[in-house]
């Protein structure tokens, strides 16, 4: 079986954010699927059946856990796969289209938040900061605060954020740089992910929430995490399209 490393939402080598990419002939079985992710301990490690026609089955587990939806393991696998194909996941179909440059466009459902009234534990896992708005998604809690430079100085208790109920916590606030609309930082401790690097599907969630505020269907997010990177947001309804760049930084062989 081969297996990949790629580098999602950037153009530069470790930068964006790592996913492990497993092709497979036929269905594996969970149990192996999610030792494989927890050896590779990236955020994601995605796993694909390409012995057959499309829609090819994908599944994406965390070190810890299997997840409904992963927006950057996506992008590793269409980048590895040429970077037009369309997936069967638990969330549906997923179809990427190839486009200059090595960017590759995703599909995904669109998930606007309703707001919620914060609770203390949430409140206390995220010091410093001016809460201005928070909401729930399917599957993330978003935290709208004062300011870009909020996102980018928090220091989150993690001990308190696991307990939140969901996957994660997605921070986010207008744009401060130019061509910047949303910036955002995403933790997932309970998942065994302190701090992605960059979250394709935390972005279904921001465009959902950012667009109407803004006033337009097309945004630019700046993921804010030490490794950074950059998601084109496309709100069309329902669903969202998510564009980036991947790049490969290993290719190998599953022996076992």
């Amino acid at each position: 079986m081969e297996i990949f490393v790629v580098d999602a939402f950037t153009d530069r080598p470790f930068s964006g954010n790592p996913a492990g990419v497993v092709l497979l002939d036929e269905p594996a079985d969970p149990a192996w699927m999610q030792s494989v992710a927890a050896e590779m301990r990236h955020a994601e490690t995605a796993f694909v059946e390409v012995g057959g026609a499309e829609p090819l089955p994908l599944r994406w587990f965390t070190p810890t856990a299997e997840v409904e939806l992963c927006g950057h393991a996506t992008l590793a696998a269409a980048h590895v796969l040429g970077g037009s194909v369309v997936f069967s996941t638990r969330s549906g179909f997923l179809t990427c289209k190839a486009g200059p440059d090595g960017w590759v466009e995703m599909d995904f459902p669109a998930d606007p938040p309703s707001p919620v009234d914060p609770t203390p534990l949430l409140l206390a896992s995220l010091p410093g900061v001016t809460v201005e708005a928070v909401a729930r998604g399917v599957s993330d809690v978003l935290v709208e605060v004062a300011s870009a430079a909020e996102v980018r100085s928090l220091r989150p208790d993690l001990v308190l954020l696991a307990d939140v109920p969901g996957r994660g916590v997605v921070v986010t606030a207008r744009g401060d740089a130019p061509g910047v609309d949303v910036v955002s930082r995403c933790f997932y401790p309970s998942f065994g992910v302190p701090e992605d690097p960059v979250t394709g599907s935390a972005h279904c969630t921001l465009a959902a929430w950012w667009a109407p505020r803004l006033g337009r269907a097309a945004l630019l997010g700046e993921q804010a995490s030490p490794r950074g990177g950059r998601v084109l947001m496309t709100l069309r309804d329902d669903r969202v399209g998510l564009a980036g760049q991947g790049v490969t930084v290993l290719r190998g062989q599953l022996t076992v």
